[in-house]
């Protein structure tokens, strides 16, 4: 009797080394899914590059080289003296010197200027191409200000706070790892899981010994450490190629980053839970995912200056609360009790997708 109840005891840490085994080689057998994709692999590791590289040099809405036309029928030494202040700028670029407003005017038209600095007595009119407002505003703020100090009357002193040389990359980055984030764990999960039900294997899965729930966990951990492997590749050329700096924790950053990954890993578990192929799945995940986040979640544009309905949905938007938290975080140098708000919505989004996806998923089960 004895010897019964010894071997009864010893059955259940064998039982549990194998379920930790069969556990680990589903994580396994997925890394080297990942790792042979070579598609796959391009998509994660070449995405957030290029994206980088591109919103961090190409795609900015930094103010540089403007083309301004100078109207010299009024010449004096304060006229001089303001064209010079522009010219010495790194803001404008001097083009071409015409005799009338109307000459000036006609180079803005044929896309041969971008401004025009007209001297009208004790003050100077600027013509400014408007077919990109947001554009023209900034050229026009920057063109005063340079203006304001060739004035004799002293000129107003503005102190940028957090960026003081207005780069655009500051803005971009913290947008671009929600985006890049989202999409990639949502997508790549939802993409895998539907995967085996495509190919007949998810009946094999859900018949072995470990869970369902387990077995869902051992699918997205590899997806869980490409991730972290992502996000680390983005705060490297963050800092070391666009000079955007890491004012804040390292430590809360990660920790607020793996709070989003994780909500994305749910998104993109119930998103599988629905989609009975793979193309439905991307075509889901772009629809949810990628319009929301480059609309919505001031990524691109003011979420204050967007009508009001507009703001009521980007309340559901996650990166939205991802990008603010990570802008204060990064550039800011905040502590977490001034993102506290953003990560306890986030925490609350992340515990709604994960019941619901689970909820499903067990329902497609039974």
């Amino acid at each position: 009797m004895k010897k019964n109840n010894d071997n009864h005891a010893t059955s259940h840490p064998s039982r549990r080394e194998g379920l930790g085994g069969t556990f680990l080689s589903f994580v396994v057998k997925e890394a080297r899914h990942i790792l042979r994709d070579r598609r796959t692999m391009l998509i994660l590791f070449g995405m957030p590059i290029v994206l980088m590289l591109l919103f961090g040099f190409a795609i900015t809405t930094d103010v540089r080289n403007v083309r301004t036309v100078v109207v010299t029928s009024l010449q004096n030494p304060r006229t001089q003296q303001a064209i010079d202040r522009l010219a010495a700028s790194d803001y404008f670029t001097l083009t071409a010197a015409v005799g009338t407003p109307a000459e000036a005017e006609r180079l803005i038209r044929s896309q041969k200027a971008d401004m025009a600095l007209v001297p009208r007595g004790e003050t100077w009119q600027l013509l400014v191409d408007g077919s990109d407002p947001n554009m023209a505003q900034q050229w026009t703020v920057y063109a005063t200000s340079i203006l304001a100090g060739a004035q004799a009357a002293a000129p107003t002193i503005t102190h940028l706070l957090y960026n003081p040389q207005m780069r655009s990359a500051y803005n971009f980055v913290p947008a671009i790892m929600g985006m890049l984030l989202m999409l990639i764990c949502a997508m790549m999960t939802s993409v895998s899981i539907v995967r085996e039900k495509e190919r007949g294997t998810m009946e094999v899965l859900l018949v072995s010994p470990v869970r369902p729930l387990m077995m869902l966990i051992a699918k997205a951990v590899p997806y869980l450490m490409l991730a972290f492997t992502i996000l680390i590749a983005i705060l490297l050329m963050a800092r070391y190629v666009l000079g955007v700096p890491l004012a804040g924790s390292l430590v809360w950053i990660v920790a607020v980053s793996t709070i989003y990954i994780l909500l994305a890993l749910s998104l993109g578990l119930l998103i599988s839970s629905v989609a009975d192929s793979q193309l439905v799945a991307l075509l889901l995940s772009a629809m949810v995912l990628l319009m929301p986040i480059v609309m919505l979640s001031g990524m691109l544009f003011p979420i204050e200056s967007m009508p009001r309905v507009l703001q009521w949905v980007s309340a559901i938007v996650p990166p939205r609360y991802y990008i603010e938290a990570m802008r204060k975080l990064m550039i800011m140098g905040v502590g977490i009790g001034d993102v506290l708000r953003e990560v306890l919505i986030l925490s609350a989004m992340t515990l709604a997708l994960l019941a619901v996806a689970l909820k499903k998923f067990k329902n497609r089960l039974e």
